[in-house]
């Protein structure tokens, strides 16, 4: 099977080298992973577009993080765990907390129905436990945020699944294993 490298910005075409630009000034780096994308400037600009639209969306950035290690977990994303466990740290969660949502139980009963909802929605491809679905509901979220969720829940996948396909260099500390 043909190896997948990471792509040196020279080796992109000139639309992806602006995107790694964009995210040289965002967060400092071009990650493997978004690296990786950039194959595709279509790929990566959709990727980055879908995301950035979410993140204006009804959940938090600690609960992004949560669901992308929920997600991520259920992937055996290797990548994204050690990014997300970094990024969630930064957004105020303790290492135990990072494991505690990758098992997919937490104790505040709020985000432990975010969780829950996006494990079975990722476990399930879509077809969540209607148990689940209905808690959500009750803990106060919406019908906008179930749609935002599986959005969220998606473009999880996506990054997992670019690194499931490449087994791309982990250029993040790699996550605390479970």
């Amino acid at each position: 099977m043909k190896t997948i490298q990471v792509p040196a910005a020279a080796q992109v075409n000139p639309e992806s080298q602006v995107l790694f630009e964009q995210l040289k000034k965002r967060i400092g780096k071009v990650p493997n992973l978004y690296a990786t994308m950039g194959y595709s400037p279509f790929a990566l600009k959709g990727f980055l577009e879908f995301e950035a639209t979410l993140n204006n969306g009804a959940f938090s950035a600690k609960e992004r993080e949560a669901i992308a290690l929920a997600v991520s977990e259920v992937n055996h994303c290797d990548y994204c765990l050690a990014a997300h466990t970094i990024a969630a740290k930064m957004r105020g969660f303790t290492n135990d907390e990072t494991l505690d949502i990758r098992r997919g139980n937490v104790a505040d009963t709020k985000l432990n129905a975010i969780v829950q909802l996006a494990k079975s929605i990722t476990e399930n491809r879509g077809s969540a436990d209607p148990a689940l679905v209905e808690n959500f509901f009750n803990e106060g979220y919406s019908e906008a945020a179930l749609m935002e969720l599986i959005g969220l829940v998606t473009v999880r996948i996506y990054t997992n699944y670019v690194f499931v396909m490449t087994k791309i260099p982990v250029d993040f500390p790699a996550a605390e294993p479970i």
